[in-house]
């Protein structure tokens, strides 16, 4: 397991050292929007905890952290109006999944048909 680094990006973002806008501000959970959206709804939702990524989380958070976090993500796709017409989460966990930020990270993306979830390995 890959140790957590208290300099990167969504940890400032946490503690107020660099300004990001919330879109929702709970005590476990914090979501903001993707710099870099792709699709017309790309929230971010991070747990307010020190977590390197998904298998981090599973294995050290309280249960009252999954589960605020995991209604987080749902109540953020409500508020977001995507919940009705679908939405995809996403969470990177590690380099092969090309996990950018070594912060735990819920993708929440909607707004538009999104397609498949990946290419077939035989294309």
């Amino acid at each position: 397991m890959r140790s957590y680094d208290s300099s990167n990006i969504f940890a400032r973002i946490l503690r107020g050292e660099i300004p990001s806008p919330r879109v929702h501000d709970g005590r476990h959970a914090v979501a903001i929007k993707d710099i870099h959206p792709q699709a017309p709804t790309h929230l971010l939702v991070l747990p307010t905890g020190n977590y390197v990524d998904f298998d981090d989380f599973a294995a050290r958070a309280s249960d009252e952290e999954i589960v605020a976090y995991v209604r987080a993500i749902g109540s953020i796709a409500r508020e977001a109006k995507v919940a009705d017409s679908g939405y995809r989460v996403i969470f990177n966990v590690g380099p092969d999944s090309h996990q950018e930020v070594p912060h735990l990270h819920a993708h929440i993306l909607g707004g538009r048909a999104l397609g498949p979830l990946l290419k077939k390995i035989d294309e």
